[in-house]
């Protein structure tokens, strides 16, 4: 599904972090039975593929995503060694006021590659910002819509700060982490499983669920 060509191809910045962005890492055709087979989830925040069920063609993206040609690209582009390092993966359906708060992720992340699962993007609010502080989401060294299709990685570190200014509505994509070890990957899956069971539990009283458009 993923065109590795495109993705080798795409030109990794240094400023203020090792950065990339790659259009069309997953082709049209492609992002629309990976947007049909996405998970239907009506509810915000992080979820694990395991929460709801999904299709065939979806399932095939995530196989692929966490196989060994995208870990050596990603290897190779932001300079990091991530033999034997596990991953993790997350999705997230729908997008909240609070969401897109300036953050440079967990220490226990290595390296991320978030692939977005919209249709085109034009709203000003979403777009992701790569930023130079922690503190101003206008000093940005650059900014990507999350359009249908597009990867953006980049190797964690204590200055990796990104954000997006407030939108609300669908904004869906799918994060893949390589972790630093398999104890606080599991740890984090834990915790994200804990998460996910209490909101499904609330979503039967009708808390937390976000009406979907027909």
């Amino acid at each position: 599904m993923i065109d590795y060509q495109a993705f080798q191809a795409a030109t990794v910045a240094t400023d203020p972090f090792p950065h990339f962005a790659t259009r069309g890492f997953l082709p049209p055709a492609e992002v629309a039975r990976a947007i049909a087979d996405f998970p239907k989830i009506d509810m915000g925040g992080l979820f694990l593929p395991e929460f709801a069920p999904y299709g065939p063609a979806f399932d095939r993206l995530l196989k692929e995503l966490e196989g060994p040609e995208v870990r050596k690209v990603m290897e190779q582009k932001l300079d990091i060694d991530l033999a034997g390092r596990p991953t993790m993966v997350t999705l997230r359906s729908n997008c909240q006021a609070r969401d897109g708060r300036i953050h440079a992720d967990s220490k226990f992340k290595l390296a991320t590659l978030l692939l977005y699962l919209n249709e085109d993007w034009v709203d000003q609010g979403g777009k992701l910002r790569v930023l130079r502080s922690g503190t101003d989401i206008e000093d940005y060294a650059g900014e990507v819509a999350p359009e249908g299709g597009l990867a953006f990685c980049f190797r964690v570190q204590p200055n990796s700060w990104h954000g997006h200014k407030p939108f609300v509505g669908p904004r869906r994509y799918v994060m893949m982490n390589y972790c630093t070890d398999q104890q606080s990957r599991d740890q984090e899956l834990a915790r994200h499983r804990m998460s996910n069971r209490v909101k499904k539990f609330k979503r039967l009283f009708g808390i937390g669920r976000i009406p979907q458009a027909a």
